[in-house]
């Protein structure tokens, strides 16, 4: 065991490292809106004990991937960093891990799925709200308004599956690695 935890960074490196992988799985192929978005922030808000690396940590790993996205992709996806859009997830993501301060200490497999929910929740609705608030593809009506969450169904189906299986994979792996690493039991940074 002590092998083990010699080969493990210290318990706000590691946190980091789990979060910047998760949002580097963006680079593999995967459905629309099937993502770590909503996981990392949640996870960063719920072990972080400093809020700021709370935030800035899923922030980073996220524009980290979008960058990486960037260069992969190119045109079309440059002009993302410069849309409404942009800021929307950005927003989502600072909203969710100060969703996620709730878990802090409270983590539990029933909570974790309820902030997850809540999560991909609160993404749906301000992200689609943004879309018809800021772009001209849907009228500026509540007909209009609706038309745009409707059409972003198919998109939460994914957004839900995607934070609840990141969610897993990063609460459940680090609460097997904290059982097996005494250190890392408390709070982490």
């Amino acid at each position: 065991m002590n092998r083990i935890a010699s080969l493990l960074p210290a318990g706000p490196l590691l946190l980091s490292l789990l979060i910047v992988i998760a949002a580097l799985s963006r680079l593999l192929p995967h459905p629309p809106n099937f993502s770590p978005v909503e996981a990392v922030a949640l996870f960063g808000g719920a072990y972080f004990a400093r809020r700021q690396w709370a935030l800035l940590v899923p922030l980073a790993a996220m524009f980290l991937s979008d960058l990486a996205l960037g260069l992969i992709n190119g045109g079309l996806y440059w002009e993302y960093f410069s849309s409404a859009g942009f800021l929307l997830v950005y927003a989502c993501i600072a909203l969710t891990g100060v969703l996620g301060f709730g878990l802090r200490g409270k983590v539990s497999a029933g909570r974790v799925l309820g902030y997850s929910l809540a999560g991909a929740v609160l993404f749906f609705l301000v992200t689609n709200f943004g879309v018809w608030a800021t772009g001209t593809l849907y009228p500026h009506t509540a007909a209009g308004l609706l038309a745009a969450y409707v059409a972003g169904i198919p998109f939460f189906q994914w957004t839900v599956l995607g934070t609840l299986f990141y969610a897993a994979l990063l609460f459940g792996g680090f609460e097997l690695l904290r059982r097996r690493v005494p250190a890392l039991r408390a709070q982490t940074a």
